[in-house]
């Protein structure tokens, strides 16, 4: 076994390291996710926090890990009476994004379950994980299935495998620790409340510091044993710290001015639900302990706030994590005044002080350096971009003339709206999602074949009508079925699969008159919110002037899609068939990368072709090569007026997608817009 990197030699990372240690010193806190780029040290710290984790007494021989003091009355392993405990390390279990159903909570052996009615049970990474840490590095590319499983065990502190009326229980309690890098998308909102703190990591730009790093990480590379071997005393303190910090725990008073500051915060910032505030209150109380002090004060409370909120306050994906500080100080300031006025009027000395016991002390949130404004991630508030559009003269024409001008600054997008579903047509063998129609792992069964390697989804009624032939010729002589190995039936289940959807969006000058881009803008910022939810990837193509460019290659980030977007320019000439081309090319790509997921080309224009020779007769032909692939389409038709020239209709006939105006988008007459491509392509 390889030597884990020693925590306490970590260079930086004070928030890092101090959500991991409160999650050390008090496990209901609730876990932590680490949110930042790559190469900033997050795996590294949550694979050396297990060596500082009291070890836990288990029952000897159970794989369930169960306490001898308290042991599980379900546990399959038991009964556990009396039973003498043993002594071994917490676990850090290691969930890859890959893993299978089976593989998380364990499976059963169902062909022994039918045939002898034996719960013969294999544990999944759940049951290795109870009483210890379960670690997901690249949470946000977790599948949704194993999401959903994971959500239901952190509820219920235990798993449950049900196959066809067999089913097993067993505890699953634990720590969960999550890493992931947000360029490569966000969490699910269910999931990510389910993190009880978050921090944000980013690289040092001191030199020095930097320096430091390098000169440890290359010690540590050369010589793992002797490295660690250099810390040890370091780690030694902080594990003695942390068994202190767990024991001094109970007797850490919350006062009710505090409980106070914690409830007026939370309200403040309008976090949904009840978690927010326990999970503050379990924070602070742990901070209090971890600085060695029998009462919880308002700075515990004030970075527990920065800790346990910044992730609850998001009100949809676009929205950058983190607290406006001074609204958040002058909260704490205000519930603290509040809490004094009422103790004041009651006149009772016996209530204890409403500041928590000031912060006399001198240390910043609990025993630690207070953090430094540059490591702050500052509110963005409602309007994070630039509000002041290019202004058109009042009544310009929308004329080819004035949309070849110069290049305009980028517009603010319109308010987002609620979008119908847009689907690819057929049915998808691709990454499980929202969208479209697909064979996958969950879902409404439909059929049953012989399974493909391990079963995992049994149809009772094909198996036993596979197996039911044959009961005489195997001599059966009881009740029970003779089930063989070839009897089995895997069920065939449909659901809905996640998408490439590819914006190809014109941002010529004609698109720019008359302020449409700020429409346009808001109706691609819907169409993305709408992709977040139903976990697609996305891609950004914009074309004007002379060519086309991919302005985001196909990601899981949708916010980064939604940032380009905001910046994006507008001016010159339509090149639309640079732009079909464009969107050609990356899907040809994408196609040899991920065969399985399906493309949805979402064209955003006035269906205008200026510039070159033949442009419009160019543009039908780039169309034509969309549709003879197949490649499901719908062109969004910005134009306006009195006077409107069709081309957007004409368009999406030659791609064989659907048009559809940016009024109709919100409609609820498109709904089943895309389901009907393939035919319209046909009639045309």
């Amino acid at each position: 076994m390889s030597t884990p990197y020693p925590f306490t030699a970590i260079v930086g990372q004070d928030d890092l390291r101090l959500g991991l240690l409160l999650n050390a010193v008090s496990p209901a806190v609730g876990g932590v996710l680490v949110r930042g780029e790559k190469g900033t040290a997050k795996s590294t710290a949550v694979r050396a926090l297990a060596a500082l984790m009291p070890e836990v007494s288990v029952v000897p021989g159970c794989r369930f890990s169960c306490d001898p003091g308290s042991p599980d009355p379900a546990c399959p392993d038991g009964p556990h009476a009396d039973a003498a405990g043993v002594s071994r390390a917490a676990r850090t279990v290691e969930l890859p994004v890959g893993a299978s159903e089976d593989r998380l909570v364990g499976a059963l052996d169902i062909e022994r379950a039918l045939s002898e009615g034996v719960k013969a049970f294999e544990p999944g990474l759940l049951a290795d994980a109870h009483r210890g840490i379960l670690y997901v590095d690249e949470v946000n590319l977790l599948h949704d299935h194993l999401v959903d499983l994971l959500l239901d065990a952190a509820a219920m502190g235990a798993s449950y495998v049900e196959r066809e009326g067999v089913s097993v229980r067993h505890a699953a309690r634990f720590l969960l620790v999550g890493t992931m890098n947000p360029e490569e998308g966000e969490l699910r909102p269910q999931l990510l409340d389910r993190f009880g703190l978050t921090v944000e990591v980013a690289a040092s730009r001191d030199t020095d510091e930097r320096v430091e790093v390098v000169r440890r990480r290359l010690a540590y590379d050369d010589d793992p044993e002797g490295f660690a071997a250099r810390w040890a005393e370091e780690e030694s303190a902080l594990r003695e710290r942390i068994a202190t910090a767990r024991a001094l725990l109970p007797q850490v008073l919350l006062g009710d001015g505090v409980l106070r500051q914690i409830a007026a915060t939370c309200a403040a910032f309008e976090v949904d639900g009840m978690r927010a505030d326990i999970v503050m209150a379990q924070a602070a109380t742990a901070l209090a302990a971890w600085a060695g002090r029998e009462e919880v004060t308002a700075d515990d409370v004030r970075q527990a706030a920065l800790l346990a909120l910044p992730h609850r306050r998001r009100r949809n994906p676009f929205d950058a994590p983190g607290l406006d500080e001074d609204k958040l100080d002058q909260t704490l300031d205000e519930a603290a005044g509040d809490q004094g006025r009422s103790d004041e009027g009651r006149n009772d000395d016996d209530d204890p002080d409403p500041d928590g016991g000031g912060n006399d002390d001198g240390g910043g949130g609990g025993g630690v350096p207070p953090q430094a404004d540059g490591d702050r991630t500052p509110s963005q508030g409602e309007g994070g971009s630039d509000d002041t559009p290019s202004q058109a003269p009042e009544g310009a024409p929308d004329a080819p003339g004035r949309s070849a001008g110069a290049e305009q600054q980028p517009v603010a997008s319109a308010e987002p709206f609620r979008t119908k579903m847009l689907s690819v047509p057929g049915l998808g063998e691709g990454a499980a999602g929202r969208r479209s129609r697909a064979r996958t792992e969950h879902g409404r069964t439909t059929g049953a074949r012989r399974p493909q390697g391990s079963l995992t989804k049994l149809h009772l009624a094909a198996t036993v009508q596979a197996a039911a032939p044959h009961q005489r010729a195997r001599g059966r002589s009881g009740r029970g079925l003779v089930v063989r190995r070839d009897d089995l039936r895997q069920a065939t289940r449909e659901g809905r699969e996640g998408n490439l959807v590819l914006f190809v969006v014109d941002a010529s000058g004609s698109m720019a008159a008359r302020q449409r881009m700020s429409a346009v803008k808001g109706a691609v910022l819907s169409l993305l919110l709408d992709a977040y939810q139903r976990r697609d990837k996305v891609g950004l193509v914009t074309f004007r002037g002379k060519d086309a460019e991919v302005a985001l290659p196909p990601t899981s980030s949708v916010d980064a899609a939604a940032s380009r977007l905001e910046s994006l320019p507008t001016g010159g000439r339509t090149p639309l068939a640079a732009g079909l081309l464009k969107a050609h090319d990356v899907l040809r790509v994408e196609r040899l990368r991920d065969p399985s997921r399906r493309p949805l080309l979402v064209v955003v224009t006035d269906g205008r072709a200026t510039g070159g020779p033949e442009p419009v007769a160019l543009a039908g032909r780039a169309a034509r090569l969309h549709r003879a692939e197949g490649t499901a389409s719908v062109v969004v038709d910005c134009e306006s007026g009195y006077v409107r020239l069709g081309l957007a209709g004409e368009l999406a006939r030659e791609l064989g997608g659907t048009a559809v105006t940016l009024d109709e988008l919100r409609a609820d007459s498109i709904a089943g817009l895309v389901k009907d491509v393939t035919a319209a392509g046909r009639a045309a």
